[in-house]
């Protein structure tokens, strides 16, 4: 039993991370996988998708994230080479450390999963 009963509308299901992808995908799909107050999981995929010109991510929380499939690159502001990214890397992202990516696959899907806490 998981620490009691549970109706089950709400017991545990299975769902693939691979799975759901929209196509097309016009923009960015960002969503919640676990989410507390102090903690979010997420999944993010993107085909061809980069952060645009000028903008930054300059987030709140520290971010851990990984790509689970595909390719991509992230350029951060105080760093001068770009962070090339395959499918097992994954980086540690300081709060308030300016990044933005510069470029995903357009050819397939890249997949993230991204903690942040």
């Amino acid at each position: 039993m998981c620490g009691g009963e549970w109706p089950a509308s709400t017991f545990p299901e299975v769902e693939n991370l691979f799975g759901k992808i929209p196509v097309p995908l016009p923009e960015e799909l960002f969503e919640p996988l676990v989410q507390t107050p102090a903690f979010t999981l997420e999944r993010i995929v993107s085909r061809g998708h980069n952060t645009p010109a000028g903008q930054w991510y300059d987030q709140e929380r520290e971010e851990w994230v990984m790509v689970v499939k595909g390719r991509a690159r992230l350029f951060f502001e105080q760093r001068a080479e770009v962070l090339e990214m395959k499918a097992g890397d994954y980086v540690h992202i300081p709060a308030h450390c300016r990044h933005r990516v510069e470029w995903t696959d357009p050819d397939q899907e890249t997949i993230w999963l991204a903690m942040h806490y």
